[in-house]
């Protein structure tokens, strides 16, 4: 089973490829923990941070809960993320592991 490490030099766009090449699911990256506008694919997470994020660095096992998961990226960046299935066409229920998101 695969990891997945972030940190907040890491562009958006390779969060979503690294995502997808560790989990099989799609990954949607938003600016605000509430899920309102769509990150620019050259932003490094660092720079969407929020004040009073963590920041820092973070290994993901595939056996984390969807829910878990964005929880997670919210608490250490401030930012929204949503876990979807491997073609981006609808997004994961939060009780499932994010390797079973990719098999959706």
């Amino acid at each position: 089973m695969a990891d997945l490490r972030i940190d907040s030099r890491m562009k958006v766009k390779t969060f979503k490829a690294n995502f997808k090449k560790a989990f099989g699911a799609s990954l949607r990256v938003y600016t605000t923990a509430t899920c309102k506008a769509k990150a620019d694919d050259e932003a490094t997470l660092g720079s969407l941070m929020t004040t009073g994020a963590k920041g820092g660095e973070q290994t993901f096992g595939g056996n984390l809960r969807v829910g878990n998961f964005e929880k997670k990226v919210t608490e250490m960046f401030g930012i929204g993320v949503q876990v979807a299935n491997a073609d981006d066409t609808k997004l994961a229920k939060d009780d499932i592991t994010l390797v079973a998101a990719g098999k959706e």
